[in-house]
């Protein structure tokens, strides 16, 4: 199709929610590369307005101060594209949703709201016949919204892996190669940016969690809510556990995990699993040397094989870049006509209990120092149908100096797959033994 000349068509009107650090670098980019995405759309962006809560507050000197408004709801309703990098619930809902009605595309990367009431957005969208585009919700700049929309759209994806939060990473990569405490990581993390004053969001799981149902409802091609994701931060996660990962050729990931689950197995019934929760992640495995702030998503489809997306998670040009792109497609479309992908939801597939889970465990006990103790937590284990793939014990050269007292041994078990049910009961059993005196730490094993 030959290229439209950006004079045939009126600009297109873009509103833009959040003038934050997101906002600030959208507003730059549409100003510095203006004439470059007019040719790529065959029509102008205009910036129409800028909606902040308070328009008087110091801005960067990129922001015209005079397409501030505080008027959020009457900007929407005049323009052809909106883009909302304001965050959270509402009114980010109500504003995406009056858009909508007014007949614009909208552009987001709110995964809270889509991962909370996503199909109330799709829906709406498909009935007014505009697009809704949410590139920048998941792993800031990475493309990965668009390839497991569209590009593997012709394959069946059966697992996705990935680390999806760039201040866990960056916290637990410090741990791992400085020794830092997790409360001191956490801090510097604070101290350069990548963690709000409040990290909650980050730590305990709750971003993560919101990016694997956006994930696997677009991989599985199901509805995947927020209250659908077994969630565990990473505030359990000790300076000891991070050593012992090393002895054992490991590194601790927060991972997104989404896998499809077929039920030909007798390990449970078919649906969709998904969960976030800290992780032994072989050094192996390509998301190991995943480091500092940046993200990674490993995909494993049928057909396509194992596909590795990497870059930067975060921070204001990262994501205005998503966003960006995500505006293109959407101005293309009303140029040329056409309209970007639907919500996808005919597989229906069942939403799997976190009991179903198919995971590994590797288990730190401290025990009583004697004879046939690991006889004990064996019998155990194989009471539940889980079995070991390997025992580490202290003077072996790949196991540190527990620095037990005398007379209590440390045990470091790690099991073979089994479901999350039976590795849960098998570890309360053991912790039950008359010789274990405690279960030091649990943390699950992933992409071997």
């Amino acid at each position: 199709m030959p290229a439209v000349p950006v004079e045939s068509h009126p600009p297109l009107r873009v509103a833009l929610l959040g003038c934050g650090v997101v906002g600030t670098q959208v507003a730059r980019l549409l100003a510095q590369q203006a004439d470059d995405l007019a040719s790529r759309v065959g029509a102008r962006l205009e910036l129409v307005g800028i909606a902040v809560r308070d328009a008087s507050a110091p801005r960067d000197p990129a922001i015209d101060r005079s397409l501030l408004t505080e008027d959020a709801a009457a900007l929407v309703e005049r323009a052809d594209i909106v883009v909302e990098v304001v965050g959270g619930i509402e009114p980010a809902r109500d504003l995406l949703l009056r858009a909508i009605g007014a007949g614009a595309a909208v552009v987001t990367a709110n995964k809270a709201l889509l991962a909370e009431d996503g199909p109330t957005l799709y829906k709406a969208a498909d009935d007014a016949g505009v697009d809704i585009y949410f590139e920048a919700a998941v792993a800031g700049a990475i493309p990965i919204v668009r390839p497991v929309r569209e590009s593997l759209a012709g394959d069946h994806v059966r697992r996705v892996l990935g680390i999806v939060n760039g201040t866990t990473n960056y916290v637990l990569d410090q741990m791992t190669t400085t020794g830092m405490s997790l409360e001191e990581a956490v801090k510097e993390a604070q101290d350069l940016g990548y963690a709000e004053a409040d990290p909650t969001a980050d730590v305990e799981g709750y971003d993560a969690a919101a990016k694997a149902a956006i994930l696997a409802s677009l991989a599985f091609h199901t509805r995947v809510s927020l209250d659908d994701v077994a969630r565990e931060g990473i505030m359990s996660v000790t300076a000891d556990d991070v050593a012992w990962a090393a002895q054992t050729g490991h590194v601790i990931k927060l991972l997104a995990i989404a896998e499809l689950r077929d039920g030909a197995t007798a390990a449970g019934a078919a649906g969709v699993s998904v969960r976030v929760h800290p992780a032994l992640v072989p050094t192996s495995h390509p998301l190991a040397n995943v480091r500092g702030s940046f993200n990674a998503v490993f995909v494993e489809a049928e057909s396509a094989g194992e596909l590795m997306f990497y870059g930067r998670g975060a921070g204001g040009a990262p994501t205005a870049s998503a966003v960006l792109g995500d505006v293109v497609s959407a101005a293309r479309h009303r140029v040329l006509g056409g309209k970007g992908p639907q919500e996808s939801t005919y597989a229906e597939l069942a939403i799997l209990p976190p009991s179903a889970a198919l995971t590994r465990y590797q288990v730190r006990l401290e025990v009583d120092d004697r004879p046939g103790v690991l006889a004990q937590v064996a019998q155990a284990l194989a009471a539940h149908g889980v079995s070991i793939e390997a025992v580490r014990q202290p003077g072996t050269p790949e196991a540190p100096d527990g620095g037990q007292a005398a007379g209590v041994a440390q045990l470091v078990i790690t099991t073979h797959t089994a479901p999350e049910s039976a590795l849960a009961a098998t570890v309360e059993a053991v912790a039950g033994l008359e010789p274990v005196r405690t279960v030091t730490s649990v943390l699950r094993v992933e992409g071997a």
